[in-house]
């Protein structure tokens, strides 16, 4: 199991602490207990990885989880980097402009996060299996690909964002 950085690594100071909870589900990012290994060690399931540790590593099927920096709305990807979790380093530098809508720093956070997920969505060789968040994400994903499962898939990227086509 892997997710975007979301969620703040609370577990890091408290290990009693659960970092990822959403409704009855709760984990621990995987840094803590099994690091790089997190993927081959029996315990993984218990565990959830990040893109900073999942980057070059290859599973049979991963299970991404996505979190409320990426939604899909009428089709298109709409990102917002202010839902990254405060302990997310990759946003660091521009987290002030980001929080003042700069549009250069909009622009880096939405490439970083469609990165991240894309890093995390194509970890798995034969599949992997997802799940939002956010509901009419969760829908979306859901009848897209349900209805287009044996097609290919390609991305169109506008100044609007990213939509599948």
């Amino acid at each position: 199991m892997v997710a975007g950085y979301c969620w703040k690594w609370v577990s890091k100071n408290n290990s009693n602490f659960k970092d990822i909870v959403i409704n009855n589900y709760s984990a621990k990012w995987n840094l803590i207990e099994h690091s790089q290994i997190f993927l081959i060690h029996p315990d993984s399931v218990t565990e959830v990885g990040c893109i900073h540790t999942c980057q070059g590593l290859e599973l049979d099927y991963v299970g991404v989880i996505i979190g409320p920096d990426l939604i899909v709305r009428n089709g298109r990807v709409i990102t917002d980097g202010t839902k990254r979790a405060s302990t997310d380093r990759s946003l660091r530098g521009i987290a002030k402009d980001l929080r003042a809508g700069k549009p250069s720093a909009l622009k880096i956070a939405d490439q970083i996060i469609k990165n991240t997920y894309r890093t995390l969505l194509t970890r798995g060789m034969k599949g992997f299996f997802i799940f939002s968040t956010d509901s009419e994400t969760q829908d979306y994903f859901r009848n897209h690909l349900n209805n287009n499962i044996n097609k290919s898939f390609k991305y169109n990227v506008d100044e609007n964002g990213a939509s599948l086509i």
